[in-house]
């Protein structure tokens, strides 16, 4: 149960982070926040500890082809940010994001060979 507390300070903390810089003149690192490794922490020590340092390794592999799902949500805000209302652009910039992690998904189960 302490191990859900901690996950959920983890994350409540860092709203409050993205809050408060949204908010200052450095609102742009807000961007930056969400990629602060907080969460791989917390997967790659459960990894590591119940599946081993193999495990460990092709996760945070895995974690580096992650990067073009979020890098698709990106290009996409960045699109479509000028020509679409907010709530617009951010659906369809997780529509994609969703879209290209579920390309990620069935690739990584079809090819990757012997990591």
């Amino acid at each position: 149960m302490g191990g859900l507390l901690l996950k959920g300070a983890i994350g409540a903390a860092a709203v409050i982070v993205i809050a408060l810089l949204s908010r200052s003149r450095y609102f742009f690192v807000a961007g930056l926040v969400p990629l602060f490794p907080s969460l791989a922490l917390i997967a790659h020590v459960i990894v590591g500890g119940e599946r081993g340092a193999l495990a460990l390794r092709e996760t945070a592999i895995f974690g580096l082809w992650s990067l073009l799902p979020y890098a698709t949500y990106l290009v996409v805000v960045i699109l479509a940010s000028e020509r679409l209302a907010l709530w617009q652009t951010l659906l369809l910039a997780t529509a994609a994001w969703c879209g290209a992690a579920g390309l990620l998904l069935w690739g990584w189960q079809h090819f990757r060979a012997g990591l």
